[in-house]
């Protein structure tokens, strides 16, 4: 193992700052909020070409690279150090290219380019996941260059997008129906997208919801006339809410797991047709999200959430009021309130499995790098993973961001950190040899 270590040695950090500098340099056109933001992941796939290509199988060396693409522009990079048993793999998998939104104007620094602050670099993407992408492009570097032997191949995906993926058609779900993941299967699978420098045990999962409430509207004068469609959504909501946390309450697993948050039911968007103040809305739209630990089952969400609302309609007369003219059914007029929920596609959360292999070398490769082992769990998402896990592959989760930076303003890393998450990375590889 020791043989292997020293091989790898420590992260060049001068090439890897350099590196970052082109990948945030892109960031400003990898930035993904369809359908104004549109990311262009093949800017991060050349600079990461422009790095291996010289060590590619078809330049003499000893990398096998392959540059995938499902949409123009929108690339994925497979990138494979072969091993000598072509039953042994190591992945690290989950690197994506596209980024956050970012408004420069509620920055202290310019988020599209990488500024250096001692042992900070700051910029978009730094933590989520250009840094992840610029570390595993050295690793592969240092291992074309060294030509360690090795028994386990090592394989590194980077990914077109992380969210959305397989709405989109463009990265790891579609990679994984064209069987780029299959060989994967034979070894650990460390997902690289999370951040503190500890592995991450549990994550959440996401069930997208959006609920449409009709009444009736009519001018703010005559309230009796009406059906508020704001009031009844408001009730509606707070209905629905306090069902779920009945039926879904904190499960005892996710204090082995140590999830900072259990599962949750909200809303996050409220959307009208507009209009004066004088016009009671007949109309109105709530969208939100549950975030789901992954000991319970997504599809028994969706089928809840759908009986909730079937009875508040069949009830909607039991909904608590606002006021003496307050109501949500007219019977004079044969009107009565309504809603209606819809689902866009949900993921489901993942709980590493604790006994594996890929855990047990992470925890140690930890241990031995950064001098402890806190393994934490949010109810934050990572696409496919579950799937994964579900037809029999190793799936671990780690990442060198800073948890407090993710997806906010002034975003940054750390130097420190990034070059741990190298040193963990070649102790992974060292243990598996062994």
């Amino acid at each position: 193992m020791a043989d292997v270590k020293q091989i790898l040695g420590d992260l060049n950090k001068d090439s890897f700052v350099t590196l970052l500098k082109k990948l945030i340099g892109e960031a400003k056109y990898v930035q993904n909020n369809p359908p104004d933001l549109i990311p262009e992941e093949d800017r991060i796939v050349n600079h990461v070409l422009e790095i291996l290509n010289p060590y590619s199988t078809k330049n003499g060396g000893a990398l096998i690279i392959n540059h995938v693409s499902y949409t123009p522009n929108r690339g994925n990079l497979i990138v494979e150090y072969p091993g000598t048993d072509p039953k042994k793999v190591v992945s690290f998998v989950g690197m994506h290219m596209d980024v956050v939104p970012a408004n420069p104007d509620q920055w202290e620094f310019d988020p599209f380019s990488l500024s250096v602050d001692g042992d900070k670099l700051r910029g978009r993407g730094t933590t989520d996941c250009l840094g992840h992408v610029a570390l595993v492009t050295e690793l592969m570097k240092k291992l074309a260059e060294t030509k360690p032997k090795l028994k386990s191949s090592v394989i590194a995906i980077f990914i077109a997008s992380e969210e959305n993926a397989s709405i989109q058609g463009i990265g790891v779900d579609a990679l994984d129906k064209d069987g780029w993941f299959d060989k994967l299967k034979e070894g650990p699978l460390f997902w690289i997208d999370t951040a503190d420098k500890q592995p991450c045990i549990g994550t959440g999962g996401v069930i997208p919801w959006e609920l449409v409430v009709t009444g009736k509207g009519f001018h703010s004068g005559l309230p009796n006339k009406a059906i508020n469609a704001l009031e009844l959504g408001m009730e509606a909501l707070k209905e629905i809410q306090t069902r779920f946390y009945r039926d879904f309450p904190p499960h005892p697993k996710e204090v082995i797991y140590k999830f900072e948050a259990p599962s949750t039911m909200k809303p996050t968007q409220w959307f009208y047709p507009g209009g004066g103040n004088n016009q009671i809305p007949g109309e109105c739209t709530i969208a939100g999200d549950v975030r789901l630990t992954p000991f319970y089952n997504v599809s028994d969400v969706i089928k809840k959430l759908q009986e909730y609302v079937d009875d508040l309609n069949a009830n909607i007369e039991k909904l608590d009021t606002r006021g003496p003219v307050s109501k949500y059914v007219l019977p004079d007029e044969n009107i009565r309130g309504s809603m209606s929920i819809s689902f866009e596609e949900p993921y489901s959360g993942v709980a590493c499995d604790l006994d594996s292999l890929g855990y047990k070398v992470l925890a140690k490769a930890t241990e031995e790098v950064v001098g402890y082992v806190e393994p934490y769990s949010i109810t934050g998402s990572l696409p496919l993973i579950r799937d994964l896990q579900d037809r029999g592959y190793d799936v671990q989760t780690t990442g060198y961001g800073i948890m407090d930076t993710y997806h906010a303003d002034n975003e940054y890393c750390l130097l420190v950190d990034m070059s741990q998450g190298y040193q963990v990375f070649a102790s992974i590889i060292a243990q598996l040899e062994d």
